[in-house]
C-alpha cells in the first residue's frame, strides 16, 4: 500500500508541476483512502505536502522567468488570511461534511477544465482590479484552509483574467501562491490537529520528485489535451468520494453528470465555430497581433 501511496504522491507532483494546479486535490483522497487517515489529519498533512511541493515546483518556473513576484505576493497575502481563518473553521466541521463539500468542488474544478478556455481580457492601460484580485485571493485561501486543497485551479483563472497574466506566467505565480496559502492553512489546523511526519515527509518527497519532473515538461505537452483527460479522472474520483460517504446511490447521477458536460461542451464547441465561420478575415492577413502583457 505504501508503494501505491508514494506512486500516487509522484502523480500529484508532475500534475501541480505541468497545470500550477489540481494535483493538490488528490492528496486528501490518498491519505483518507489509501493510508487511512482521518479526515482533518489527511487535510493537515495534504497542506504540508501541497505546500512543500509547490515551492520545489516554484524554483524551475522562477529559473524559467514564469513567475510574477509582485502580483502573486499580494494574491497570496489575501489568500494567507482566509487560509488560516479556514484552517480554524474546519476543527468544527463534521469529516463527512468535509468530504462532501471536497467531492462536490472536484466535480465543479472538473467542469470547469472541460470547458473552453477563455481568452483574458485586456487590461485598460496596465491597471489591475486590485480590490477583486485580494478578494478572489481571500476566497481561494479560505477553501484551502477548510478543503486542505491548494487552489490552483482557482487561481491559475484569477491570475490569468484579472491580472491579465499569460497562462504560462500564471500557472508560474500560482504555485507561490498555492505555497502561501498552504501554509497559512498549515498553522490553523494544527491547532487541532497532528502531523504524522515520517508519512508526510515520504510522500512530500515523492510529489516533490514529481513536481520536478513536472516543470520539466510544462509547455511542452498540449493543455487542452492534459486538461480535457484530468477534468475526466477528476469527475471519477468526485463521485467515487460522493459514493463512499452518502451511498452507491449516488453512482446512478453518473451518466446525467456525463451528459450535462458533454451537451455543455458540444455547444461551446459550437458557438465557437459559429463565431470562427461570422468573423471576416482579412485577406492576406499572416499574424494576429502580439498577447498584450501586463506588468504589475
Amino acid at each position: 500500500m505504501i508503494t501505491l501511496t508514494l506512486a500516487a504522491s509522484l502523480l500529484i507532483g508532475v500534475l501541480l508541476g505541468v497545470l500550477g494546479g489540481g494535483g493538490s486535490m488528490l492528496t486528501v483522497p490518498i491519505l483518507v483512502y489509501l493510508v487511512g487517515q482521518d479526515t482533518k489529519q489527511a487535510i493537515t498533512t495534504s497542506l504540508f505536502v501541497v505546500g512543500v511541493t509547490s515551492l520545489a515546483g516554484l524554483i524551475s518556473h522562477a529559473r524559467a522567468g514564469r513567475v510574477r513576484w509582485r502580483t502573486g505576493t499580494l494574491f497570496g497575502l489575501a489568500g494567507m488570511a482566509g487560509a488560516y481563518a479556514g484552517g480554524r473553521v474546519a476543527a468544527y466541521v463534521p469529516d463527512t461534511v468535509l468530504l462532501v463539500a471536497f467531492a462536490l468542488m472536484m466535480l465543479a474544478t472538473a467542469a470547469a477544465m472541460l470547458r473552453s478556455p477563455r481568452r483574458a481580457p485586456e487590461q485598460a492601460h496596465g491597471q489591475l482590479p486590485l480590490h477583486r484580485l485580494l478578494i478572489q485571493g481571500l476566497v481561494v485561501g479560505a477553501v484551502t484552509g477548510i478543503l486542505g486543497a491548494g487552489g490552483g485551479f482557482l487561481i491559475v483563472p484569477a491570475l490569468a483574467l484579472l491580472a491579465g497574466l499569460p497562462m504560462g506566467i500564471a500557472v508560474g505565480t500560482s504555485l507561490l501562491v498555492i505555497a502561501m496559502n498552504s501554509f497559512a492553512g498549515l498553522a490553523g489546523h494544527l491547532s487541532g490537529s497532528h502531523l504524522d511526519w515520517r508519512l508526510a515527509l515520504a510522500v512530500t518527497a515523492a510529489a516533490v520528485l514529481g513536481t520536478l519532473i513536472g516543470g520539466r515538461f510544462a509547455g511542452r505537452i498540449p493543455q487542452h489535451t492534459l486538461r480535457i483527460g484530468f477534468g475526466w479522472f477528476v469527475i471519477a474520483m468526485g463521485v467515487f468520494v460522493l459514493s463512499r460517504q452518502i451511498g452507491p446511490v449516488v453512482l446512478a447521477a453518473v451518466p446525467a453528470i456525463t451528459a450535462a458536460l458533454l451537451l455543455q461542451r458540444r455547444h461551446v464547441l459550437r458557438r465557437r465555430h459559429v463565431h470562427r465561420t461570422d468573423t471576416p478575415h482579412a485577406e492576406g492577413a499572416t499574424a494576429s497581433a502580439p498577447e498584450p502583457v501586463t506588468h504589475y
